[in-house]
């Protein structure tokens, strides 16, 4: 295929996809959106968008009567205006007579199960504020949260909400030393905590993770620890507090008390390849204006007769987003599942989208790669006709994956959201509108409604066709306020490279329809004799080969090219294909520029428990250096095995 050109000096844009989905006729009858008009209003005036949806979507204690402050790089919304995220996400649908909807159908590991109404959930966060405020958390105080995927983890943070208290969730696979670090940063007053949680099969500990990350964080004066996994653990005589015994004698009654829309809501810390990790600000009026219109309408989300899924966790924006406050303050009904997607068997998932009647799925290319790895006849066992839309979330998803999760999940019938953005953005930033969007496989479309977003060369000169850098040029609501404790390191991270506007540090392209596609990390981009290369179109070429599941790409030192392409191939079952016939398809997909040097086989790749591709290990590989950190790896032996087939195959002249 020709290859498409970037700006001067920006990214080679080098894929084409000619492709077409238009939203099916059935589900453009009943969507919210069916038409462009709302991109038209978001762009004819986008604080007056915001400003329309932040009232017609949420309760205001105080109405605001301001709505953007802007002095770059520091926004306000609706900064006058007085509410509270919990009591949007509850109190207001128990009062409106919904306290019997099922706010979350959950699923332990096990297969235990839980139901828990909005009336029931409301009860508990009344319960737990009363808790915190019992230990002494007030207004302002930050509370850290430490929880496998259980209720509890919602009830926690919308406690935390409810009292003005900021939560900072630390992902459960996290170190001790991540936990130390992030407490430390926040200063956090209450950790709260479980004995452990169930993870293929077995309990893994959080207490004794917790106990040893709470012996160096002075701030620490109380620690709440939910029993879970039934492992033993050591309880500290005044320090630590059992969740159940905590809960029982608390009263069932909080008022929620109204905050400053610019009140802090939640710190998430971004962790990186290196530095200290950020801690990344969200208030309470903007974010949740900015994730509930965007649940809405990305979504489709009609309350009365939708169940839906995010498959993310809670320790990452995503579940914060999309699983707590897009989905709570919708008065969603969804379910919340604890474990792995492969236990007791490879069809887990599925099986709980038959069993709760899912209508709505959202989950990240990378799971989707792993699905195709594991074959169509997992979820053939189940009938997922329930489904009517369906969603990619976390990173770039090459078009085969988006054709496979089309046609084997979605039976073909259910548009495809594939959706970009990212801690710092609060909310879905990029998306199709799935009844008004026709969508291309591995396209995430055009900005949502009242977002500014360009694409430009080195010189921040836009691109009106071809790759280069993602930057957004106008605020938005659920826009980060700030790195905590650091406002330099937010200035010289975000708004630096290219003045007056936010850098995302992705790579992205526009095609000729306009549409755009994100390339991956500005880090990934490989310099190949002259060319700038994503690595994301190369694992999309690599990936639609029929007989590979999933692959990733790193660039390498070379001394004749400046970098050479180094892939990680992990093959279908029972398929077989050889090195040179993959590098010839790459060579047709999008050119001989972009032809892996060497390609090694192997039946997984390393990654984070989340599910992300740590390509950093894999530069590590591939240059013969000593591996870093690789602590966050769901399986540290995969990294051993690439290291032995690296020294066992020779590279390619």
């Amino acid at each position: 295929m020709a290859s498409t050109p970037g700006g001067s000096g920006g990214i080679d844009a080098l894929a084409v996809e000619a492709r077409r989905f238009p939203p099916p006729a059935a589900f453009v009858r009943e969507a919210l959106v069916r038409d462009a008009s709302l991109h038209e209003e978001g762009r004819r005036d986008p604080v007056a968008y915001w400003a329309r949806h932040a009232r017609e979507l949420l309760d205001w204690s105080t109405p605001f009567t301001r709505t953007l402050e802007w002095e770059a790089p520091f926004a306000r919304w609706f900064s006058d205006g007085r509410l509270n995220a919990s009591y949007n996400c509850v109190d207001r649908h128990v009062l409106a007579g919904r306290g019997d909807r099922v706010a979350i159908h959950w699923e332990g590991e096990p297969g235990d199960v839980r139901t828990v109404t909005y009336a029931e959930l409301h009860a508990d966060v009344q319960r737990f504020a009363n808790v915190l405020l019992r230990l002494g958390v007030r207004k302002g105080d930050r509370v850290n949260v430490y929880l496998p995927m259980i209720p509890e983890a919602v009830v926690a943070m919308l406690a935390c909400a409810r009292i003005g208290a900021a939560h900072s969730v630390v992902f459960g696979g996290f170190s001790a030393q991540a936990l130390a670090d992030r407490i430390n940063d926040a200063r956090a007053k209450v950790l709260v905590t479980a004995d452990g949680g169930w993870r293929r099969g077995e309990v893994f500990p959080l207490k004794p993770q917790a106990d040893v990350a709470v012996a160096s964080t002075p701030t620490i004066e109380h620690v709440v620890v939910v029993r879970r996994g039934g492992n033993p653990v050591e309880m500290t005589p005044g320090r630590d507090v059992w969740w159940h015994e905590a809960m029982a004698d608390a009263p069932a009654e909080c008022p929620a008390e109204p905050m400053e829309a610019e009140h802090l809501l939640f710190l998430l810390y971004t962790s990186g390849t290196t530095g200290k990790p950020k801690g990344i600000m969200h208030t309470t009026g903007g974010y949740l204006a900015h994730v509930a219109t965007t649940f809405r309408y990305v979504f489709d989300h009609h309350p009365d007769r939708d169940v839906y899924w995010c498959t993310a966790d809670v320790g990452w924006v995503t579940g914060h987003s999309y699983i707590v406050y897009g989905p709570l303050a919708n008065g969603a009904t969804q379910v919340i599942y604890e474990g792995v997607p492969n236990h007791p068997g490879n069809d887990r998932l599925w099986s709980l989208v038959a069993k709760y009647g899912v209508t709505i799925f959202y989950t990240a290319p990378t799971a989707i790669r792993t699905f195709m790895k594991w074959g169509t006849q997992e979820p053939a066992k189940h009938d997922l006709s329930s489904l009517r839309l369906i969603g990619s979330v976390g990173e770039p998803i090459n078009p085969e994956a988006w054709i496979w999760y089309h046609e084997h999940i979605g039976g073909g019938r259910c548009p495809v959201v594939d959706t970009w953005w990212q801690t710092e953005t609060g909310g879905i930033m990029i998306s199709p509108l799935p009844g008004a969007t026709v969508t291309k496989p591995g396209s995430a479309t055009h900005p949502v409604p009242g977002v500014g977003a360009e694409v430009v060369d080195e010189s921040g000169t836009p691109v009106a066709r071809g790759g280069g850098y993602l930057t957004l040029t106008t605020p938005w609501p659920g826009m980060l306020r700030g790195v905590w404790g650091d406002e330099q390191r937010y200035r010289d991270t975000y708004w630096s490279r290219f003045p007056g506007r936010y850098f995302a540090g992705d790579g992205a392209k526009l095609d000729d329809d306009g549409y755009l596609w994100l390339l991956g990390r500005v880090d990934d981009v490989m310099n190949v004799s002259g060319h700038r290369i994503s690595t994301t179109e190369v694992e999309s070429a690599l990936v639609s080969h029929p007989a590979v599941a999933e692959a990733a790409v790193v660039g390498a030192n070379d001394a004749t090219t400046g970098q050479a392409i180094i892939a990680y191939v992990t093959l279908r079952g029972g398929q077989r294909v050889g090195e040179a016939d993959l590098r010839a398809h790459v060579a047709t997909e999008i050119g001989a520029i972009a032809k892996p040097k060497t390609i090694y086989f192997t039946p997984d790749l390393p990654k984070t428990r989340s599910g992300k591709i740590m390509r950093r290990l894999l530069r590590d590989v591939a240059e013969g250096r000593n591996l870093g950190d690789t602590t966050t790896l769901a399986d540290a032996s995969v990294v051993d095995e690439l290291q032995r087939r690296a020294h066992e195959t020779p590279a390619e002249d």
